[in-house]
């Protein structure tokens, strides 16, 4: 599949998941439009993209825990161009720790802004720009601890509030955005192995039955529901946790 047609906006591009997906969508000829809380970072990733030869890449800083930043972030992007073809909401401050009290409050507060507040305010922003489309995806990566009774990770429970809250949202947007076109796009990944996508473990990391799920996957899962025709909203993807 390419994507020389498309415009994506992706949030904390500027390591782990989404400088993978930064990377991977650029070399599928996407124009990238990548944020991180560091603009060194996102401007570090933008450049590791032009190394490979694709010069429609730009940087920006984005703080998801800041309404203000959040806005910066869309109105520099709408600077350059008229429309956003897919939003992926990646951004989402990990806390560790199955002790609530071995967080500080502004830890607390700092995890389920980032992936709450952030989320909402960063599909508000950019909902315009989304909708001057004619193919519109918000992509939100989730995760297991978003789902109802899942237990197993050693996260927070403010990182658990987090991404209940982010499921609840986009359960409700998918909903509400469909009359406009705007499919909703949400993955549920346990913890995953993201091997680096300029290395060659990304082609040779085991991607058998009995194995971790992979980076390489969860980008490809996002390729084929963006890919599907216009009548086709799948609205989630859960897995199994090995």
């Amino acid at each position: 599949m390419r994507l020389d047609d498309h415009r994506i906006a992706i949030t904390a591009a500027g390591r782990d998941f989404g400088r993978t997906l930064a990377i991977r969508l650029a070399d599928l000829g996407a124009e990238v439009f990548l944020s991180a809380r560091d603009l060194t970072a996102a401007q570090r990733v933008r450049d590791e993209i032009r190394d490979r030869g694709h010069q429609r890449v730009h940087a920006f800083a984005c703080d998801l825990t800041d309404p203000a930043s959040i806005r910066a972030f869309a109105s520099g992007v709408a600077e350059h161009t008229d429309r956003i073809d897919v939003l992926v909401n990646n951004g989402s401050r990990w806390l560790e720790g199955p002790d609530l009290l071995s967080a500080t409050d502004a830890d607390v507060v700092d995890t389920i802004a980032s992936g709450a507040t952030g989320t909402v305010l960063t599909t508000k922003s950019f909902l315009p720009l989304l909708l001057n489309s004619d193919k519109p995806d918000v992509v939100t990566l989730v995760s297991t601890c978003g789902t109802p009774g899942h237990h197993r990770s050693d996260a927070h429970d403010a990182f658990y509030a987090s991404k209940s809250a982010q499921a609840g949202f986009t359960e409700i947007l998918s909903n509400r955005l469909r009359p406009q076109g705007v499919r909703v796009i949400s993955l549920y990944p346990p913890d995953f192995d993201n091997a680096d996508p300029l290395s060659e473990e990304w082609e040779t990391t085991p991607r058998g039955s009995k194995d971790t799920l992979t980076a390489h996957s969860l980008v490809e899962c996002i390729l084929f529901a963006v890919g599907q025709p216009r009548d086709c909203f799948i609205k989630a993807f859960h897995f199994e946790q090995v």
